[in-house]
């Protein structure tokens, strides 16, 4: 995506509204996602989330390559398209370039968390542990699906 490109939501997906900001911050684990080059083989992967002075969201993803033996990481930043109240975002990691990051669906102790991205070919499924009761993850993967994210793409995420 070029860095003119504006990045937008799209019409089948509904961010959250009443996001709070500082409660979604701190670390998430990924218990499930679609494999893109950038976290293509890596296990035990998280999301870390810290608020900046100026509005924006520090994002620290980490995984570990089990052929490598070694811990991958990258640091961005995640700024709101609109109000900081709905969870549709833009994140940065490299440069002006920008991808789209929506939470659309929330639970309200902001414990497990529905993200997709610019669009269903981006999807993550986050907890604040490294497991998930399958029912609770069963009833999230149908919202995604309701998104139109393909759960034949999805992966399970081994977090040890």
């Amino acid at each position: 995506m070029a860095a003119g490109c504006a990045v937008s939501v799209p019409a089948h997906i509904q961010p959250i509204s009443n996001f709070d900001a500082a409660r979604y911050a701190g670390t998430w684990y990924e218990i499930a996602r679609i494999d893109h080059r950038f976290e293509k083989g890596l296990i035990n992967t998280s999301a870390s989330y810290a608020l900046n002075g100026d509005g924006t969201l520090k994002v620290i993803n980490r995984g570990f390559n089990p052929e490598t033996k070694e811990w991958k990481q990258v640091e961005g930043k995640a700024r709101f398209l609109g109000d900081s109240s709905v969870a549709a975002l833009k994140v940065s990691f490299f440069g002006p370039f920008y991808g789209g990051y929506n939470v659309v669906s929330l639970d309200e102790q902001y414990q497990t968390a529905v993200v997709i991205g610019q669009d269903a070919r981006y999807f993550w499924l986050l907890s604040r542990s490294k497991t998930m009761p399958a029912e609770q993850m069963h009833r999230l993967l149908q919202k995604a699906q309701a998104m139109q994210v393909d759960l034949n793409r999805v992966i399970l995420v081994q977090q040890d």
